[in-house]
Parts: structure tokens; C-alpha cells; sequence
């Protein structure tokens, strides 16, 4: 009972103590990023941010054509694209966890001084990443150091995209072998969809602010690390409709 008391406690002046430095006067925090990245860094930058907007795209192509399917009546049609679209989602979120993981490898020479965001429950509109985000908002509130936070939004990122690809897999794989075309759980795969596009835009922005403060002599390893994601994208995989 005491430890409990004492718990809550220590989170309630961790809050008040964010408060009175005016470290939460908003959702989330603002992080300034350079305009340009220089050469070297662009072309490390630019690859992986083409890579993982096309996979989105293709992604969000697919899921909109089963949608589109399934309303004009087609429900073999729309089964097959969700399977595709499922296809598409793990292969995009294989490389969003790589990404993590390889900033996250790297971190230790990266200065203490780095800038971190935080995710608000606001921006999303699945109940599983509302909750999701909710839960850590607490947490966030009680990290002060610039490279604990940025390690901490990595690993947020990360544990989200395992969330919404487990209830992606559940809610699609429920629906088709109960051969379920009410609306409900087909709204479900679309607002899975829109999170998921939030956390993808979420690692290519950290992947920019991690690049920019990369120091010059850690940039040829960091970039050998990030070729296992272009290796294993769109231009050398296949799909297959019938998994």
C-alpha cells in the first residue's frame, strides 16, 4: 500500500515539475529541422524515405481497392486485395522496425543533445493505437534527458508498429473466414491503415533528425546498416494473392 501511495507520489510531481518548466504546453513537441541535408546525408536519406513512401503507397492502394471491391459487391475480388494489402503491410512494417532498430544500434555515438518528439493519442483514430498512445503519455512526462527521450519515442514507435500489425492481422483474418462483409470491420482495416501511415511518417522524421546529428565519421557504417532495408524492398521482393 505505501509503495503504491509512493508511486503515485513520484508521478504526480514528475507532472507538476513538467508543467512549471513548460515541457508539455503541448501534445507534442516541436522538434526544428534543418532545411537541407548536405550531400552526404541526402544521399543516405533520400533511398530509405523513397523506399518506405512507396511500400505506403502501394499498401494504401491496395487496402482502397479491397474497400472499393467489397462495396460494389466483389468479395472474392476484395479478399484477394486485402490478402495483398496484408502482404504489403508486413513488408512495410519489417522495414519501419528495421529502420528502429539500426538508429536504435547506432545511438551511442550520436551527442546527448538530441532533439525527441512524442506521440498524442489525438493524432489517431483506431481505439488500439488511442489506447496505445495514452498509456505512454504518463511515461513521457517523466523522461527528461534529450537522448533517453529519443530512445524512448524509437522503441514507442516500434512497439506501435507490432500493435497494429498484430490487430491488422486479427481484425482481416477474423473477417475473411467468417466471410464478414458488414462495414465494421473493413473501417477497422482503414483506420489501422491511417495510424500505421502516422507511425511510418514518425520514423522517417526521427530517421532525419537521427541523420543530421550523426557525426561525419559514423556515416558509412550507419549506411552499410540501412542497405539490409533497400535489399529487401519493393524492387527485389514478390507478393503473392494466395497466402
Amino acid at each position: 500500500m505505501h509503495w503504491g501511495l509512493g508511486g503515485l507520489v513520484l508521478i504526480g510531481v514528475g507532472i507538476v515539475v513538467r508543467r512549471v518548466l513548460r515541457l508539455n504546453e503541448s501534445g507534442e513537441r516541436p522538434v526544428r529541422l534543418p532545411r537541407m541535408l548536405d550531400a552526404a546525408r541526402d544521399a543516405i536519406y533520400r533511398p530509405v524515405v523513397v523506399e518506405l513512401e512507396t511500400q505506403a503507397a502501394i499498401l494504401g492502394v491496395a487496402l482502397n481497392d479491397a474497400i472499393e471491391e467489397r462495396n460494389a459487391g466483389n468479395y472474392d475480388i476484395a479478399w484477394r486485395m486485402v490478402r495483398l494489402a496484408a502482404a504489403e503491410w508486413d513488408r512495410l512494417a519489417l522495414a519501419v522496425a528495421r529502420l528502429l532498430g539500426i538508429m536504435s544500434d547506432h545511438l551511442p555515438v550520436v551527442p546527448a543533445t538530441l532533439p525527441a518528439r512524442s506521440l498524442s493519442a489525438q493524432r489517431f483514430k483506431s481505439r488500439v493505437m488511442i489506447d496505445y498512445a495514452r498509456t505512454h503519455e504518463l511515461v513521457d512526462q517523466l523522461v527528461f534527458r534529450s537522448r533517453l527521450r529519443f530512445q524512448l519515442h524509437m522503441r514507442v514507435l516500434r512497439r506501435a508498429t507490432e500493435t497494429l500489425t498484430s490487430d491488422f492481422r486479427r481484425t482481416h483474418r477474423q473477417a475473411e473466414r467468417a466471410q464478414d462483409i458488414s462495414p465494421k470491420p473493413w473501417d477497422q482495416l482503414d483506420l489501422a491503415f491511417h495510424d500505421f501511415d502516422v507511425i511510418t511518417k514518425e520514423a522517417l522524421l526521427a530517421f532525419r533528425i537521427f541523420l543530421q546529428s550523426m557525426p561525419d565519421a559514423a556515416l558509412d557504417a550507419f549506411s552499410k546498416d540501412l542497405q539490409s532495408i533497400l535489399d529487401r524492398g519493393i524492387r527485389v521482393s514478390s507478393v503473392r494473392l494466395d497466402r
